[in-house]
């Protein structure tokens, strides 16, 4: 396949200089190439940037041309993935439903997706507003904030632990686990085995005392999951989740503390926060590229031949704002979600609508509760980690009036009721070797 000539950092999609200004990259590509462009990863490997809307749904809904199964990868069966490559961790097959095509994807994809949709949503903003309210009642006394790490992070990890059905002693020790992972920490990989710890024993203890929940719903229903595959597919959706709904809840937050209109927007009824959401959907998604598909043969994409064995990265975020549907990016996108966020196709993020009701429903408890809330620092002065994949906030510090807390409100009523756990979480091993984790190469958290 044709490729930018070796060295030129212009076409890499790693190091310091593309993870410095990744939309600028994507610009300057989308200028020298259009709609699809030759791009080097990790190991300088050739791979192929999908930078058009059009064409990112088009190898999103067409998986007879355009696999999710990573064992098509030419370079990986020529041997040129090894083992410790960066990128071995996320390319390589596992038996879960977003590795799968056909017949096997839909069993898997088909188990994650009824078993989502059986949770009563007024039942889960309910546990959003109660644990939003935990957290923000834990600051509100000192005047300050950093709403990455006091709200934005911990959130979906504490929502989503209750959907899965375990008990409330396990929520704050899987945030602290979760964040451990994906940073890369010297105990990354005793977190990783602790997260694998608590959801073995979840199912066994599921398997034994089933109720209303995400855990208990995969262990019954018609596809017959093995115990591995549900362990494998809760870890997906818990570490999916957390990362994606944390990056949604940091942008918005920046986005109200920063743009003006925006906030005059919300506060004077011209917008309300789940069109604020979705424009933040749209201009600056959770993900920005997802790894990756492989072409099943020679084909053609947005005027690129494109070869057998080929891996195409979907570019969710220059996606979003191809000249082609977003002429004015000046324009709010309002009641419009054909953006790129949950990408799209049989693959399309199955868990999109329980992570925006964790947003709107958290961010809205917090501004009601903070609503004098102001940066505490210059804008100039926040700073992203990039990587491949993602761009997030690193802080998003803020100060208001010092504030007592609340009487404690009425015990929420469950919406997935887990059975008591017999012991509690299992502690933390340490290493003494620093690994760096899977997680934190994929997010650039390392």
């Amino acid at each position: 396949m044709p490729a930018p000539p070796p060295g030129c950092p212009a076409h890499r999609l790693y190091g310091p200089a593309a993870e410095a200004d990744p939309m600028g990259l994507y610009e300057k590509l989308r200028a020298e190439h259009g709609a699809v462009a030759p791009v080097l990863v990790q190991g300088d490997l050739p791979a192929w940037l999908v930078l058009g809307h059009r064409e990112n749904l088009d190898v999103a809904r067409t998986p007879s041309r355009f696999s999710r199964d990573s064992r098509r990868w030419r370079d990986m069966q020529e041997g040129k993935v090894p083992a410790d490559h960066p990128l071995t961790p996320v390319a390589a097959w596992q038996p879960v439903c977003n590795f799968q095509d056909g017949v096997e994807h839909e069993r898997l994809r088909g188990a994650v997706t009824e078993s989502l949709e059986r949770f009563d949503r007024r039942g889960i903003r309910r546990y959003v507003t109660r644990f939003a309210n935990q957290l923000i009642d834990a600051f509100a006394r000192s005047g300050r904030a950093d709403l990455v790490r006091d709200f934005a992070e911990p959130l979906p990890m504490l929502v989503m632990t209750q959907l899965v059905g375990m008990p409330d002693s396990y929520g704050p020790r899987l945030v602290e686990a979760a964040r451990d992972m994906i940073r890369g920490t010297e105990t990354a990989v005793a977190s990783n085995e602790y997260v694998t710890d608590a959801l073995r024993e979840l199912v066994a203890r599921k398997r034994a005392v089933p109720g209303r929940d995400f855990t208990s719903w995969l262990l019954e229903h018609s596809t017959s999951l093995s115990d591995p595959e549900i362990i494998e597919h809760l870890r997906l959706v818990l570490i999916a989740a957390f990362e994606t709904t944390a990056n949604l809840i940091a942008n918005t937050l920046r986005m109200v503390l920063t743009d003006r209109r925006f906030r005059a927007n919300l506060s004077g009824g011209h917008m309300t926060l789940p069109d604020a959401l979705e424009q933040v959907l749209w201009d600056e998604p959770p993900l920005t590229t997802i790894l990756g598909r492989w072409a099943t043969g020679d084909t053609e994409l947005g005027g690129q031949q494109i070869k057998a064995g080929d891996m195409l990265l979907l570019g969710l975020a220059a996606g979003n704002v191809d000249p082609e549907i977003r002429p004015d990016l000046s324009v709010p996108v309002h009641g419009n979600r054909s953006h790129l966020a949950f990408s799209g196709g049989p693959h399309e993020c199955p868990g999109q609508d329980i992570g925006r009701a964790i947003a709107d429903t958290g961010i809205d408890a917090l501004t009601s509760r903070l609503p004098d809330m102001e940066l505490a620092v210059h804008e100039g002065e926040l700073q992203w980690d990039s990587s491949l994949m993602s761009r997030h906030l690193v802080a998003l510090p803020v100060t208001f009036a010092a504030r007592a807390a609340p009487a404690a409100a009425p015990p929420v009523a469950p919406v997935a009721p887990a059975a008591p756990s017999t012991q509690p979480p299992p502690p933390l091993r340490r290493e003494q070797t620093a690994r760096p984790s899977w997680w934190a190469r994929l997010l650039g958290r390392g």
